[in-house]
């Protein structure tokens, strides 16, 4: 089987990561892959680090949020581009869209020729894009792979299945809860919530002056004016910014509880990587989050996406009963264990992949293509 990625980003975010994750199971099942990737980031040097043929396709850059005239216009040529791109690439059996701004291209040039395979990450903003992202599925015949029920684009989609992202052991520890140094892990863009963090970190200041705080992270596929406004917000706070880490597992070992304080959010990866870690978690309940963490069992949910009730949540959570604290860590690492690991996420996603490709062959009469082939 051949596969072709369609990524929209070059850059290193969790969709990417997710992506990542894929490669060695699907080598593991001899499935031979190709990627058409913009630009030339990081993702670009990894997927050729494992042998993986990239192709360069034009994806932007967009204006992050709404997008202005000039967005539409450049969109409208990228497409253009990318259908000739996909069309012009050797016969592959699967088109695996792994962004919702490539699957224009992908109605355009995959109907007849391969079926395709959209994994939505995140929640597709209502009006145009959202209008044009169904538009594209129902001409593809697409399946629809969603990371939570919030990131599904469309209730009346037949081809739908959730699968959680999954994480690594990232090495479960027991916490003291003493010192209380609280971060926010994730690239630095508004839907992320840095500076409603930052406005909780002020308001507790006054009450825990030993605690501190830390973001971990750097301004992708964002305007960098936000960031000059996240740094300019911290002044005067005890926050440490760390840059861009790979090594979340030592990040995680050196803090005591973790803000995911999201206006948006598809199901957020970094939570059940906090679940592996025995790092308890606070976040704003929103999207696929109280999908994810069930409040006082296996972490905790504000009562609004404000900074004053992620203050108060986090209150609370400081002056808990720290064996308490531990109880609800436990439960979330049993949480990991049952349904985030690594291996459950590929084990869904390939089968998945086959089930997909196997169920094309057979209405068009031919043999499903071997491993290997």
């Amino acid at each position: 089987m051949k596969i072709l990625f369609l990524d929209q980003f070059s850059e290193m975010g969790g969709a990417q990561r997710a992506l990542l994750d894929l490669l060695p199971a699907i080598e593991h099942r001899g499935w031979n892959i190709e990627a058409a990737i913009p630009g030339t980031g990081p993702l670009v040097d990894l997927l050729r680090q494992r042998n993986v043929r990239v192709i360069e396709i034009p994806c932007g850059p967009y204006q992050s949020g709404r997008k202005n005239t000039s967005d539409h216009i450049r969109f409208g040529a990228d497409v253009r581009w990318q259908t000739r791109i996909i069309q012009a690439c050797e016969p592959f059996d699967l088109l695996y869209v792994n962004g919702p701004r490539l699957l224009a291209a992908a109605a355009l040039a995959a109907p007849g020729r391969a079926p395709v395979l959209f994994h939505a990450h995140s929640h597709i903003p209502a009006g145009l894009q959202m209008r044009l992202a169904r538009l594209s599925l129902r001409r593809t015949s697409a399946t629809i792979v969603a990371c939570s029920k919030s990131a599904i684009p469309t209730e009346d989609f037949g081809k739908v299945s959730i699968v959680p992202n999954g994480s690594p052991d990232l090495g479960y520890r027991i916490r003291k809860f003493d010192i209380w140094r609280i971060g926010v892990i994730g690239r630095i863009s508004p839907e992320k919530g840095h500076l409603e963090f930052l406005e909780a970190a002020r308001i507790l200041r006054r009450e825990f002056p030993r605690g501190s705080f830390v973001i971990c992270g750097a301004p992708l596929f964002a305007n960098p004016n936000y960031f000059q406004q996240v740094q300019r917000l911290a002044q005067g706070l005890p926050v440490e910014f760390l840059g861009w880490r790979d090594d979340i597992d030592q990040v995680m070992a050196e803090l005591d509880l973790l803000a995911v304080p999201s206006q948006q959010e598809g199901m957020g990866r970094v939570l059940v990587e906090a679940f592996s870690a025995g790092l308890p978690v606070v976040a704003f309940p929103v999207g696929g989050i109280p999908e994810i963490v069930t409040d006082r069992e296996t972490g905790f949910l504000t009562v609004a996406p404000t900074p004053e009730a992620l203050a108060q949540r986090m209150r609370d959570i400081m002056t808990a009963d720290p064996e308490g604290l531990r109880k609800i860590a436990a439960n979330a690492r049993r949480a990991w264990e049952q349904w985030y690991t690594l291996e459950a996420y590929r084990k869904k996603i390939t089968d998945l992949i086959e089930q997909v490709v196997s169920d094309w062959q057979a209405k068009r009469g031919t043999a499903a293509p071997r491993a290997g082939t």
